[in-house]
């Protein structure tokens, strides 16, 4: 039975209780009652001040049917007793609030009672109207600081809904709560006819949310002809509604992770799988240090502790030097390291109003979107002005005044810097002091990060670092980096992918058993490929016997950004991702740039020996996606790079010196034969497989532990079918291209090297071997 009846029914027994107390008991007022009438109020204060200390009849309810709101849950009181919604007002200091759905009152005496009488009449006011408070103390359910701005908070909405309905006729508002509940399968008939305009209101905000009921509101006033008041409605919750708009288009956008090739069926929800990396302030290039063999790796990098990692959702917490607010905040990271995934789950966190609800507006504005509009869609005579450009891509946001507004706090994200290949000019470019000169996209760029565009926004800016780094150091507030996945983020990443609790277990065991793949899998790009593979892999009877080989991984690290590379920056579908012979040539480059590296025992390049190749920096450390630069520069000023982690740079020196021998029958190792140690013969030819292997040992055995291991892995690797005429077959290799022959030889060779090698290098042997013969399928 519905509550409100109950009470009436019950309090229509007392024959003693006046005309006026019926009339108060047959509505109980809404839970919003700083939102009533003035007269509602002198008359309740009437009533109140006219009982005095009369018996409290004490009344069991029901408990509430909870309902799924699609925005905010409002808490709504089953008395007729005012009490506080807890999402809207608190009750004002020293009041007492009585939970009247509480079996309790029962159990009270009769001095209790007329006590408890006198409370409610002496210190249950009405809540006075919602005051803002300071920003220091507010804070939501998730502990997160700032609450909504007045205009899109729920009182504003409900008074505006309110006096909205309340200038309809009788009949006009029976038409529109009859279109109303037609086109909202989400309540009940009873739910929209039962009690007044103030119980219809309440009730939609509590079972549709905010967003929900404003919209579909002013939709129901145009359905009935009542355009005029659906307008004015508009212009009273513009503001809410641009936000509504905003987070429409951000969940839409971000709610589903696209990895990958997206498959059909096999999409997954950002919030299910999403685990957030280590951000840290303090950033050292991004690089993972370890390493399987060394100890020291050539170019050590100090890692910043936990103490310097921030939550995605707190990095506009952040404060300068001198304790302001931050304003531009820029986040770098390797390749795969999850900068995009990150700006998602800050978007769709804000889009549900999980955090940043003081933020009233997030505005995506990537850098890929502005390269097109500047090269495609904007002649090169046409100027726009931001806000012109913030409508073109947002029509929403058209005569958005309050970004102008000084207490409007705003962000807007925009990621991809490096897709934005047109040199800036951070000194001469013309200073725009508003939002509407219009100016090409390049002078608008450098006035929005110099603040004098966009003035109230606070700009998260992301992109590698050899991109970002041109960006004037005074125009940014704070420099943080992702640094990607611990051990125990590795492993919740990979357990909330797989509904399968039997087959996650095992992909996180399997991936553990190669050392360099777990060092690797910090990356989240790595750790979805280590999902991906295993699980196809996982459906291979017998599969997980052995332990994985690591060459693969490699191989398809190199393909992947490659394609990227040619689809994100050079606009390329997924049916043209044909390797072109410059792509070809660009990878041979690196990878001899790589080989050169390791025999020098460096990891650290700078742009002059770029240039000794034939390599252009940005096709290198920006585009490619193997490459990063080091915040550090060298002694002499220079700017330093290196590659994405040492192993990759193995990866890529064995790389080219397969390539050599495959494509032009050259053994670049051939002057290691002269040093060669005397367990190795001269019967294998230099230029066959197995005299490339006996090369490549003979440099591992000469050096020290570390130096050439994990190289000759890879080079064994890539001579496995599955690899060298698979995998890269049809990218850096042509399809007809024939096999590599003599691997029998090779597998001897090494078996034989086994059995009389030092013991701290047969485990590594065996490693190699596996990685040329195994099969996995």
């Amino acid at each position: 039975m519905d509550p409100d009846n109950e009470v009436e029914r019950i309090f229509r027994l007392g024959n003693e209780e006046d005309e006026e107390e019926k009339k108060k008991w047959k509505r109980p007022p809404s839970s919003y009652g700083s939102m009533k009438s003035e007269s509602d109020e002198m008359e309740n204060e009437e009533e109140q001040g006219e009982r005095g200390h009369e018996e409290v009849v004490p009344v069991v309810l029901p408990e509430p049917i909870p309902h799924e709101a699609t925005g905010l849950q409002m808490i709504r009181s089953d008395s007729p007793e005012t009490l506080c919604t807890m999402t809207t007002q608190q009750p004002p200091p020293g009041a007492a609030v009585i939970d009247t759905r509480s079996s309790d009152l029962g159990d009270f005496s009769e001095e209790e009672e007329e006590d408890l009488d006198e409370y409610l009449v002496t210190n249950s006011p009405e809540p006075p109207e919602f005051v803002e408070p300071e920003d220091s103390m507010q804070t939501d359910e998730n502990s997160q600081p700032g609450r909504l701005h007045p205009e899109q908070d729920l009182p504003h909405i409900f008074k505006s809904i309110q006096n909205c309905l309340s200038g309809l006729s009788r009949e006009e508002l029976f038409k529109f709560k009859m279109w109303f509940l037609q086109w909202e399968p989400g309540i009940t008939r009873q739910q929209v006819m039962e009690g007044d305009i103030l119980d219809f209101v309440d009730r939609i905000l509590e079972i549709l949310g905010l967003d929900r009921s404003l919209m579909h509101t002013i939709n129901t006033l145009e359905s009935v002809n009542k355009k005029p008041e659906a307008d004015e409605l508009r212009v009273q919750c513009k503001r809410a509604l641009i936000r509504f708009h905003l987070r429409q288009y951000l969940i839409r956008k971000h709610q589903v992770i696209r990895e990958g090739v997206v498959r059909a069926g096999k999409q997954h929800l950002l919030d299910t799988i999403y685990v957030e990396p280590q951000i840290s302030t303090c950033s050292y290039g991004g690089v993972d240090p370890s390493h399987e063999f060394r100890d020291q790796p050539p170019s050590p990098l100090q890692v910043p502790g936990a103490e310097t990692f921030v939550g995605v959702n707190d990095l506009f917490r952040l404060q300068t030097a001198d304790g302001r607010p931050v304003r531009t905040v820029v986040t770098t990271g390797i390749a795969g390291i999850g900068m995009s995934v990150s700006v998602g789950k800050f978007s769709l966190d804000w889009a549900e109003m999980r955090a940043n609800k003081d933020l009233q507006f997030v505005i995506k504005l990537s850098f890929r979107t502005l390269w097109i509009l500047r090269n495609k869609n904007l002649p090169l005579s046409q100027k726009m002005s931001m806000m012109e450009i913030l409508e073109y891509y947002h029509p929403e946001c058209k005569d958005m005044k309050y970004l102008e507004e000084e207490d409007c706090k705003f962000l807007v994200t925009m990621d991809s810097f490096d897709c934005y290949q047109a040199p800036l000019d951070w000194e001469n470019a013309p200073v725009i002091n508003d939002n509407y000169t219009q100016a090409h996209p390049d002078v608008l760029i450098v006035n929005m990060i110099r603040g004098t565009v966009l003035r109230g926004a606070r700009i998260w800016i992301l992109g590698r670092r050899a991109a970002v780094s041109q960006i004037p150091s005074q125009f940014i507030d704070a420099v943080t980096e992702i640094q990607g996945f611990s051990d125990e983020m590795k492993d919740d990443y990979l357990t909330r992918r797989f509904s399968d609790a039997t087959l996650a277990a095992k992909i996180v065991s399997h991936h553990k058993r190669l050392p360099t793949l777990r060092m690797l899998a910090r990356q989240p790009f790595v750790c979805w490929m280590v999902a991906t593979v295993f699980e196809r892999c996982y459906s291979y009877r017998g599969y997980g016997e052995h332990p994985p080989r690591l060459t693969p991984f490699y191989v398809n690290i190199l393909i992947v950004q490659t394609n990227r590379r040619l689809q994100f920056y050079y606009g390329k579908n997924e049916n043209e991702l044909k390797w072109s012979n410059d792509d070809k040539n660009l990878l041979t480059k690196m990878a001899k740039m790589a080989f050169k590296m390791l025999e020098r025992n460096i990891s650290v390049f700078f742009e002059e020996d770029m240039k000794d190749y034939g390599l252009k920096l940005t096709e290198v450390v920006v585009l490619s996606g193997l490459c990063t630069e080091l915040p550090t520069a060298a002694s002499d000023g220079r700017r330093a790079f290196c590659f994405i982690h040492f192993t990759f740079q193995e990866f890529m020196a064995a790389l080219y010196v397969f390539t050599m021998f495959r494509t032009e029958s050259k053994n670049v190792l051939d002057s290691g034969v002269l040093h060669m140690p005397k367990i190795f013969t001269s019967k294998y030819q230099t230029k066959s497989a197995a005299g490339l292997v006996q090369c490549a040992l003979a440099r591992t055995l000469s050096s020290q532990l570390g130096y050439y291991d994990m190289f000759l892995r890879f080079l064994c690797g890539m001579l496995s079918p599955d690899c060298h005429d698979n995998q890269l077959s049809g990218y850096l290799y042509h399809r007809n291209a024939p096999k590599v022959g003599g691997l029998d030889e090779v597998q001897r060779l090494l078996e034989q090297t086994i059995r009389t090698a030092p013991g701290d290098r047969v485990e590594n042997l065996k490693e190699c071997l596996r990685e040329m013969t195994q099969e996995d399928e």
